[in-house]
């Protein structure tokens, strides 16, 4: 199984100060990431995946909650922002049983969520486009995690286990799938996530 498409590794170039001051927060983040978790790449997967959940709850929260008020349309904003989360959460529930978590990971995940979440809610309520590009570099940033992956999986340093149920199930993967295949997939989740939030952004910044 391979991944068709050829945009994976896309990168939006800062326009303006808030399109760099989103990608040095981003940034930021990934180097911390990486002294963390170094090459633990499953471990790594459930930490972040339990914020990658967020933006797409709060921001869908906040859109309807503002079509409400105005009684006007959401142009499919809100369907797209809630599909995002729920993928994100099921790339979440994959990874936890790939890399089964121990306490004080599980730990992390409570604080990393609870954090990220009132910070988030606080940054899309004031400065929306800000919010979208900063998740649109995530995105580009778990892009490039999940190839890392990949590759530790194709060189032998990490085994290519057999996919959990649970994602076979999700993705309608083949009954011998692989984490490899769980890999693919999740990463290509990713890519597009990462356009539609940088499509987002642009819409805001007209």
């Amino acid at each position: 199984m391979e991944d068709k498409n050829s945009n994976l590794l896309a990168h939006y170039k800062p326009r303006n100060l808030s399109d760099r001051l989103a990608l040095f927060v981003c940034k930021l983040l990934r180097w911390a990431a990486d002294t963390f978790f170094r090459k633990r790449y499953g471990h790594r997967a459930v930490i972040l995946e339990t914020v990658a959940g967020v933006p797409g709850i709060v921001s869908g929260m906040l859109i309807h909650l503002k079509c409400l008020r105005k009684a006007c349309s959401d142009h499919g904003w809100i369907k797209i922002l809630l599909d995002e989360a729920e993928n994100e959460r099921m790339h979440l529930m994959t990874f936890i049983e790939i890399a089964k978590p121990n306490w004080f990971e599980r730990l992390l995940i409570l604080i990393a969520q609870g954090i990220f979440f009132n910070l988030f809610l606080l940054t899309y309520l004031f400065f929306p486009k800000f919010a979208h590009r900063l998740v649109g570099y995530f995105e580009e940033e778990a892009v490039i995690s999940y190839t890392q992956y990949l590759e530790e999986i194709d060189n032998g340093t990490i085994p290519n286990i057999p996919a959990p149920k649970i994602a076979i199930e999700y993705w309608n993967l083949k009954v011998d799938a692989t984490l490899r295949d769980v890999i693919i997939v999740v990463r290509s989740d990713e890519a597009n996530h990462c356009e539609v939030n940088h499509n987002f952004a642009n819409i805001l910044q007209k």
